[in-house]
């Protein structure tokens, strides 16, 4: 079984939307660890509600590729419509931070809302990055 820890954030129906990306989540793989969620001002756009930030862990047997793909249709699933603006308000946003170890998005190291939740992660779970 493979670690990774993914980044979550949401501006529409926050707590709701993530609440339903957990079930989601717990459905589909073996062991879900959600980190605290924090408020934070949006970055970039700024015209759009505050979002809420925070990182999951789970175990999964899927490959890099499956599980980026599977986070893809789940943000679908969940009901996320891409608008004309990237940086936008979104009802759920995905994105692999860590796997097996290894840092694998850029925003880990230069978003404090990404980093802070997957540091509070890999610090609970007594895990180390690469």
């Amino acid at each position: 079984m493979i670690t990774a820890i993914v980044a979550v954030g949401s501006n529409i129906d926050p707590e709701e939307s993530i609440e339903k990306t957990i079930k989601l989540l717990k459905q589909d793989f073996p062991f879900v660890y959600a980190s605290d969620f924090i408020r934070t001002e949006p970055d970039g756009y700024k015209d759009q509600p505050d979002f809420l930030n925070g990182a999951i862990c789970l175990r999964t047997r899927y490959s890099r590729e499956e599980l980026e793909k599977y986070l893809k249709e789940a943000e679908v699933k969940l009901g996320r419509v891409k608008g004309p603006i990237k940086a936008g308000p979104r009802i759920i946003d995905l994105d692999l931070v860590i796997w097996d170890g290894k840092v694998v998005h850029d925003d880990y190291h230069h978003k404090d809302y990404t980093s802070a939740p997957v540091n509070q992660l890999l610090a609970e779970l007594n895990m180390k990055v690469k």
